[in-house]
């Protein structure tokens, strides 16, 4: 559509110097007022053309004026100014009240007490039962399959019509100390996670996308082995944050065997939580490299609620409230 050329701003177009036929210029064939746009032609051939041309001349100019900031910073040498940090919506995120001191002696008193103090304390071995939506299909079969080969010490149990009302105490007297429930839409695993921490909760509802299990994954690694895998948690750094992150780790064993070179990694971003898992290989006594081995998802919170699954009377910690929470890009709860 014409809208193509409202990117250009003022429109003040640098039209290119050579013309596609090798014939004259284009300017000197017609010479267009100061104030043209390319949205004022007409032609849709002609305007998307003009209108890559004007971005070539962009880049050009860009990579130009790059390349003279490179050679002015060697000219300097020791004496050039540092380099300006690029401007991104992580680094411009609307500071949190709720943002984490590690110092800080509150902080320390609640994950002294909280439900998860007795699996850091190592006091409790996490057990996991992975469920289903009720009458699973293929593939969030596989991938219940698949996440139970990565989360040790961890059973998948296919519920057929049961509540999970009546799951929770039968988990509980088995001592599991987590719940996840895989739900899909479509035949997906792709519409919610619930995780919940037993006995006495909390739970977490998390929306689940982008599952890709270990076929779906390009240079994958060979199968993951039984070890123990070390756990990664970037960028939890509100309160809220760090309750989920806590959850999330008190799902792997407390004692990591690095001798497996396994890696679960949760990384958050922008209130997205990224899971990937990796297998990492000594190269040189240098270099390192890693395979994924998969499976991968994203998670993105909806509520964190008190007590164990109750989606009539439960009491809920957070709720996450679009047209209220979600005022700026660059707000962010995790």
């Amino acid at each position: 559509g014409s809208g193509s050329g409202s990117m250009v701003g003022d429109g003040s177009c640098p039209v290119g110097s050579v013309a596609e036929d090798g014939g004259p210029s284009v300017s000197e064939r017609v010479l267009f007022p100061p104030t043209f746009s390319v949205s004022e032609i007409k032609n849709k051939q002609r305007r998307h053309f003009m209108f890559l041309r004007w971005k070539q001349q962009q880049r050009k100019e860009k990579l130009a004026a790059k390349k003279k900031r490179r050679k002015e910073r060697e000219a300097l040498g020791d004496k050039a100014p540092p380099k300006a940090i690029p401007k991104t919506i992580e680094n411009q995120r609307v500071y949190d009240e709720t943002t984490v001191d590690p110092n800080d002696e509150e902080v320390a008193f609640d994950e002294a007490t909280d439900e998860f103090a007795p699996y850091f304390n190592r006091q409790t071995v996490p057990k996991i039962l992975i469920t289903t939506s009720d009458r699973p299909r293929g593939r969030t079969v596989r991938f219940c399959e698949q996440l139970s080969t990565v989360i040790p010490n961890s059973h998948v149990y296919y519920r057929r019509g049961l509540a999970l009302k009546k799951v929770i105490p039968q988990c509980i007297a088995r001592d599991f100390t987590d719940l996840i429930v895989i739900n899909e839409d479509r035949k997906i695993p792709n519409n919610g996670l619930v995780l919940s921490h037993l006995p006495d909760g909390p739970t977490a509802h998390f929306r689940m996308s982008s599952v890709r299990l270990r076929k779906e994954i390009k240079r994958k690694g060979k199968e993951p082995t039984a070890h123990v895998p070390e756990v990664i948690l970037n960028n939890f750094t509100t309160r809220l944050g760090h309750s989920v992150g806590r959850m999330l780790a008190s799902l792997f064993p407390h004692d990591p065997q690095f001798i497996g070179r396994q890696v679960a990694t949760f990384h958050n971003q922008r209130d997205y939580i990224f899971f990937r898992f990796h297998r990492y290989i000594f190269k040189s006594e240098k270099k390192v490299g890693i395979q994924e081995l998969g499976p991968r998802f994203t998670l993105k919170l909806r509520s964190l609620q008190k007590g164990t699954f109750d989606s009539k009377f439960g009491e809920y910690e957070w709720i996450h409230k679009r047209r209220e929470m979600d005022t700026s890009r660059r707000k962010f709860h995790l």
